[in-house]
């Protein structure tokens, strides 16, 4: 099948959704389908196609809210292009420019087209509200109609990585068609223990100034308001035990706020900032901790999670449905509600390291349904449904254009094979 993904993130740029597309890319590319990608480049003039991965990147501009670009919603120069793709299904990732390109293109040649939906907007409004309460209600209540809008009267197919965004859209959105729940794959072999490079691992600890007996919490994130990194801080400050330390790896908005915090609270010997760290030198960052943690609400699915669970690490987390789906209290993890309940955890993992052990034993296992083929198999079924529903919406004329049109290129391929 020839599939194309649209998305407004990409690599070099590291969110979750980039994480996602990028997966599913080498998850259908391992299942023998042709994979292209139609995003938004770090340049604000420059078209660029790289041949060989298939990813088409078209001019950006910042739009001040994180390292997010938008592009034109239909550019011209890229239509032939494309169309020479002779794309099958078109998979959009964003509700933005490129997602707004995606429903149009797919409508302009009538091209199946499944949508999935990433992001808790409802939780990233105070980015334009500037958490202004009445503008912040109005700007929430766009985002529901905007979010109802696409899923609703383009797609063909809607997809929600957990239950969680699946609640969101039938309880609150009152939305009354299919969705399908198919939860973001991992390449969990780069994460696991053994394939780790425990060299590299110790001069990185020794390098964060860490000592054997100190016990690592590890956050990975976007550094904003969204993802209550103050909560972290908090729960740090109060642990009584000073070889507790909190490694916060990423970067974002509030990044110099939270350092400055820090500072303020005398706690540089206890909280370390890596800001922003390469792709490929992630693994390492989970190695070197003891325990992953985070305190945010705003997750769709919380892919760093399961990456910490792929690397042997228990995780202790907020109770919120985004995480539950994955970690079962005192199997491969520990949930939290208060901050209380959070320092009390914190403390007990840090002295009983039987209990650790126990917990980490049971990570990989709990994370079997996150493969890359159970991920493709997962997406193509839904790819299946777009199709056949896209089919069925078709004018006689239009399927009996597309029959004739689809016997040609059999007769096409016929004559190339026998000459």
């Amino acid at each position: 099948m020839r599939i194309g993904l649209f998305t407004d993130a990409y690599v070099p740029s590291v969110n979750g959704v980039v994480t996602s597309v990028e997966t599913l890319k080498k998850a259908l590319e391992q299942k023998g389908h042709t994979v292209y990608i139609v995003t938004v480049g770090q340049d604000s003039k420059t078209y660029d196609y790289d041949e060989e991965e298939r990813i088409l990147r078209i001019p950006g501009i910042p739009l001040g809210i994180y390292d997010y670009r938008m592009s034109s919603i239909y550019p011209i120069k890229v239509i032939n292009k494309i169309k020479s793709w002779n794309l099958e299904i078109i998979h959009s990732h964003t509700e933005l420019s490129m997602g707004i390109f995606a429903r149009l293109f797919a409508k302009q040649y009538n091209i199946p087209l499944v949508h999935t939906y990433h992001t808790m907007y409802k939780d990233y409004t105070w980015y334009v509200s500037r958490n202004i309460k009445y503008f912040d209600l109005g700007c929430k209540k766009a985002v529901e109609y905007i979010s109802k809008f696409y899923c609703d009267n383009t797609a063909d197919a809607f997809i929600v990585p957990t239950v969680k965004t699946y609640h969101l859209f039938r309880d609150e959105y009152h939305y009354d068609k299919d969705i399908y729940i198919v939860p973001t794959g991992l390449d969990a072999s780069r994460f696991y223990k053994e394939n780790s490079d425990k060299l590299k691992v110790t001069r990185l600890r020794h390098y964060l100034g860490y000592k054997k007996k100190d016990f690592v919490l590890l956050f990975v994130g976007r550094l904003a308001q969204e993802k209550n990194v103050p909560f972290l801080i908090d729960v740090i400050e109060k642990c009584s035990d000073k070889n507790i330390k909190l490694l916060i790896v990423g970067y974002g908005p509030d990044e110099e706020k939270y350092r400055s915090e820090v500072k303020k609270r005398n706690l540089q010997d206890r909280i370390t900032f890596t800001g922003k760290v390469s792709w490929k030198d992630m693994p390492n960052y989970y190695h070197v901790a003891n325990a992953f943690i985070t305190a945010s609400t705003t997750e769709t699915q919380g892919l760093t999670v399961i990456e910490a669970l792929a690397a042997s690490i228990p995780v202790i987390c907020i109770d919120d449905d985004a995480f539950k789906s994955v970690i079962i209290d005192n199997f491969n993890g520990r949930i939290f509600t208060t901050e209380e309940e959070c320092i009390k955890i914190v403390n007990e993992l840090s002295t009983n390291k039987m209990e650790l052990e126990n917990l980490a034993d049971k990570t990989v296992s709990s994370i079997k349904k996150y493969s890359l083929p159970s991920f493709a198999d997962s997406v193509l079924e839904v790819y299946k449904v777009a199709i056949t529903k896209h089919n069925k919406k078709q004018p006689l004329s239009t399927k009996i254009v597309n029959k004739i049109k689809s016997i040609w290129k059999e007769g096409e391929n016929d004559n190339s094979t026998k000459s």
